[in-house]
């Protein structure tokens, strides 16, 4: 597209591995330090018992395992193998029934050949030699054990993640102290940012999750709560269940430029000059603060602003009155994507505005927005977001309407390519107008001073013919001209005679 500059990475192997170096070193592990996965098993018997034919739910967690460790997105990510409910044990602190098999270290062809010993007809009898089974285990022990293996390490890590494959739904019966130990020791991991996801397996009758592990596990946010409860019967119900956890969500930012197209022209303010020179002249205000006491001047610090909410007077800092104001950093924030014909024209706010990408702030903006925008017109969709303005301004929620580029019969640009940034109503915008009806008049109007003719006869019926026949001689005519009565000594050929004084 015109006007977009193209990026293309030219970058050699050593210099990428160099740059994550220094950004391991010195950036923000968030974003640059290694993701790091204990894969935690249950080694009790009820995992080698298979309801039918099919694998048992140990068979299937190895087979999970595997997967994840020959499939990785990165040759830096970091995992482990525990297993606890075992005879044997073999961990840093000797805590009884925890066997780690694998510390954490990259992926590696030895830690999948370790896999393929529990793994055909031999399994149950190499797995017996070298731990065993024992079911007298504190699932506390277990998680410090794995939580310690992410604080010895010596990298930084950006991702941390305990992955907890078993069958059973009440690891510590009626010995309720166990689970208060579990539960603080689950709490400990999330205030340490470790994430501790349940792969439970199908049991015969069924997994109840309100026991212990409903008050232990530890999500991230965006991730999908109806994946955990979900009980795994399949090895493909499996992967998919451990996939779908394992898929890296980052933030991913791109850098653009908002405009408005259309601006209504406004009659500049006047300026003042000043006389001798002709320079503008700039009006300053301070403002002096003085206690009322002692007439004191009053810095910033010793000042405070309050509010009196049901007779109790809640004062604030100035600190605190600045968080109130702020929502969240100035930008856009993706929320997802709905058709374009959802999107109605009385949904109309305000103008839009027109957005592109800023290529000379973010290297590889304009390319994510070029595929970005070239998706939205195939699928026909738009992009809704939430857009901050500017600090301590409230949030908006828009839809990026896409918008193709049009040249003319030259091949010069009419429409540049790029978003339509339409602002979207809220719930109280959206207000039920009332309708207004005009009625037309299409009848001839009545005078209402008239009798009513047809309403009289029909209440008085012949009491009005015999009062005419009274009143009227026979040959009336109501409709008739009117005669004029003359006098008797007034003829035609009569004329007073005149008379002199």
């Amino acid at each position: 597209m015109s006007g977009w500059e193209s990026y293309y990475k030219t970058e050699g192997d050593e210099e990428a591995e160099e740059q994550e170096e220094n950004l391991e070193a010195s950036g923000d592990h968030k974003y640059s330090g290694r993701h790091s996965l204990i894969f935690l098993v249950d080694a009790s018997r009820a995992m080698f018992e298979s309801q039918s034919e099919d694998l048992t739910p140990f068979d299937m967690s190895i087979q999970c395992i595997q997967s994840v460790s020959e499939i990785i997105s990165s040759d830096r990510d970091l995992l482990a193998g525990v297993f606890y409910g075992t005879e044997k044990d073999k961990n840093s602190v000797n805590f009884k029934n925890i066997y780690i098999l694998q510390e954490l270290d990259n992926p590696n062809a030895k830690q999948i050949l370790e896999l393929d010993q529990f793994k055909g007809q031999q399994r149950q009898k190499h797995f017996q030699d070298l731990m065993g089974h024992r079911s007298d285990y504190s699932l506390s022990e277990v998680l410090w054990i794995c939580a310690s293996r992410f604080s010895d390490f010596q990298f930084k890590m950006s991702h941390m993640r305990i992955m907890l494959f078993t069958s059973e739904d009440n690891p510590h019966g009626s010995d309720s102290s166990k689970t208060s130990w579990a539960r603080i020791e689950a709490g400990d991991l999330r205030d340490t940012g470790i994430f501790l996801d349940l792969t439970h397996l199908k049991k015969p009758r069924g997994f109840d999750i309100s026991w212990v592990y409903r008050d232990t596990i530890n999500i991230a946010k965006d991730e999908d709560l109806r994946v955990h409860f979900e009980e795994s019967s399949k090895l493909e119900d499996l992967l998919r269940k451990v996939r779908a956890k394992e898929t890296r969500k980052q933030a991913l930012m791109i850098s653009v430029g908002i405009c408005n197209l259309l601006l209504k022209a406004l009659k500049s303010s006047a300026i003042k000059l000043y006389q001798e020179t002709n320079e503008p002249v700039k009006t300053k205000t301070l403002t002096w603060t003085f206690n009322t006491n002692t007439c004191s001047l009053l810095l910033l610090s010793d000042t405070k602003k309050s509010q009196i909410y049901r007779s109790h007077q809640i004062i604030l800092e100035k600190e605190e009155t600045e968080e109130l104001k702020w929502f969240d950093d100035p930008g856009l924030m993706l929320m997802g994507f709905k058709p374009l014909v959802m999107l109605k024209k009385h949904h109309y706010l305000r103008p839009s505005l027109f957005m592109y990408p800023e290529e000379s702030l973010l290297i590889g903006s304009s390319t994510l927005f070029s595929t970005l925008l070239i998706m939205c017109l195939e699928k026909e969709v738009i992009a809704l977001c939430r857009y901050i303005p500017r600090r301590n301004i409230p949030r908006y929620f828009v839809a990026l309407v896409p918008q193709e580029e049009d040249l003319d019969d030259q091949k010069i640009q009419v429409t540049p390519p790029g978003f339509q940034l339409v602002f979207l109503p809220f719930a109280d915008d959206k207000m039920n107008m009332p309708f207004i009806y005009l009625f037309i008049c299409l009848f001839v109007s009545v005078d209402l001073i008239l009798p009513k003719v047809e309403a009289m006869n029909k209440r008085l019926g012949s009491l009005v013919d015999e009062f005419k026949e009274l009143v009227y001689p026979p040959d009336y005519n109501p409709e008739g001209k009117v005669t004029k009565r003359k006098h008797h000594n007034e003829g035609s050929g009569s004329k007073r005679p005149k008379v002199e004084y």
